[in-house]
């Protein structure tokens, strides 16, 4: 589409309906009339060819287009907004912003609750959304733009995408509490007559302790493999079995369930965790605050 077909203040428009869900709000916070909006809207559906909103009671639901729009117009009135002012500040204690972010277990337990806990009190106005698909398998819609960010074991690839290391993440034992053979603490003897319930074989870094006690001439017991860290708690409640996790994972996982965390009886290469996005949005000021809070939260962990 030619963009000289379209008026940009109408993407203004846009931007405010699909925020605020609501005509009377979306008019309120431009300074606009409710028919000035509803007539913009009108102009935006014939250039586009789609109803972009549907009255749902007294809010406006957005189309399946609208969705799909909703981030990039953001981003690049996030963009003029930043190039008009000067000085690329974005104020977080008033906007009014989302983020969609695919994560791996570390990132939903230990990163995003924190972050969520600040944002809660300092930006209020600020949205997180967690994709269903996993980093690696939402790597395409990372290079589209779909995505903000994604949080993974390993470094996503390409020539469009940044890649930021966050963390690195040794691993502990957790057991429940009360053990009787973990109880204090576990030898590497003890930790192979154990049973284990181990991350997927096929999941990003799972074969790294497998791999070194290999190098030490053993191999654990894996009674049961999951495909998430959170899977693991109420199998641990109920059998004598053992995991192996990152230290903060079974941190936050302790605080919530009767378990217990012991050294890890062998040396093995702690575990890495990457922030991915899109090289585009790396000068967006909102983007760029986003992923400086994440930054500076983590270094504090």
């Amino acid at each position: 589409m030619n963009l000289r077909s379209i008026d940009l203040n109408l993407l203004v428009v846009f931007d405010a309906v699909f925020t605020d869900g609501n005509l009377t709000r979306a008019a309120d916070r431009i300074g606009m009339s409710q028919p000035a909006v509803s007539n913009a809207l009108a102009r935006l559906r014939e250039a586009l060819g789609d109803p972009l909103f549907e009255r749902r009671g007294r809010g406006m639901e957005p189309t399946a287009r609208a969705r799909e729009l909703a981030k990039p117009v953001r981003q690049a009135l996030d963009l003029l907004q930043a190039g008009l002012s000067g000085d690329g500040r974005f104020d977080f204690r008033t906007a009014r912003v989302s983020f969609t972010v695919a994560t791996e277990d570390v990132g939903e337990i230990v990163i995003l609750p924190r972050l969520m806990n600040w944002l809660s009190q300092s930006a209020p106005g600020v949205r997180v959304r967690i994709a269903t698909e996993r980093a690696r398998a939402a790597i395409e819609q990372v290079r589209r733009g779909q995505l903000d960010l994604a949080f993974d074991y390993l470094p996503l690839e390409g020539d469009d995408l940044e890649v930021q290391h966050l963390l690195s993440e040794p691993r502990v034992v957790m057991s429940r509490r009360g053990h009787p053979r973990v109880a204090d603490g576990l030898s590497l003897e003890g930790y192979l007559s154990l049973q284990h319930v181990a991350f997927n074989r096929s999941a990003p870094g799972s074969a790294i302790v497998a791999q070194a006690l290999k190098r030490l001439g053993h191999e654990r017991d894996v009674a049961m493999e999951v495909p998430h860290y959170l899977s693991i708690p109420a199998v641990l409640l109920q059998t004598d079995y053992v995991a192996t996790v990152p230290r903060r994972v079974a941190a936050a996982l302790a605080e919530h369930y009767d378990l217990r965390m012991v050294k890890l009886p062998f040396e093995v290469a702690d575990l890495p965790i990457y922030m991915s996005w899109n090289r585009a949005n790396s000068a967006v000021p909102a983007h760029r605050w986003f992923r400086e809070r994440i930054t500076a939260l983590c270094a504090r962990l």
